[in-house]
C-alpha cells in the first residue's frame, strides 16, 4: 500500500514558522515530481509548490514566494515545505502529492497520491 504521511502542521501566531514533511512508504517516488497543495474551508485545493523528481527544478505559487521553500530528501523518501513569515490568510490544511513522472505540475488531476493532510493554522 502506498502511503504518503505528512507532519509538522499546527497553531501559530502570524510572522512564525513551521516545517511541513511528507514521507512516502509503500514504493519510492525518490524520481517523481512532487508538490504541496493546501485548501481552506470552503475553497478548493490549490497549488502552493512543486519540485521535481531531482529536485532542481522548483515552482510556488505567488502569494508564497519569497516566504516557502520547497526540498526533498531523496534518499529519505521526503518532501519538505519550509514556511516562514506566515500569515493568517496561509491557514488551510496542506496536502502533499506525488506524481507519475519527473516533472511537477500545479494542477491537483496530475497527481495520483495524496496524504491525509495537516492542519495549519496562523492567528492574527
Amino acid at each position: 500500500q502506498v502511503l504518503l504521511v505528512e507532519a509538522g502542521g499546527g497553531l501559530v501566531q502570524a510572522g512564525d514558522s513551521l516545517r511541513l514533511s511528507c514521507v512516502a512508504s509503500g514504493r519510492t517516488f525518490s524520481r517523481n515530481g512532487m508538490a504541496w497543495f493546501r485548501q481552506a474551508p470552503g475553497k478548493e485545493r490549490t497549488f502552493v509548490a512543486g519540485i521535481s523528481g531531482n529536485g532542481i527544478s522548483t515552482d510556488y505559487t505567488a502569494s508564497v514566494k519569497g516566504r516557502f521553500t520547497i526540498s526533498r530528501d531523496n534518499a529519505k523518501d521526503t518532501v519538505y515545505l519550509q514556511m516562514n513569515s506566515l500569515k493568517p490568510e496561509d491557514t488551510a490544511v496542506y496536502y502533499c502529492a506525488a506524481g507519475g513522472g519527473p516533472g511537477y505540475s500545479t494542477s491537483r488531476y496530475a497527481y495520483s497520491y495524496w496524504g491525509q493532510g495537516t492542519q495549519v493554522t496562523v492567528s492574527s
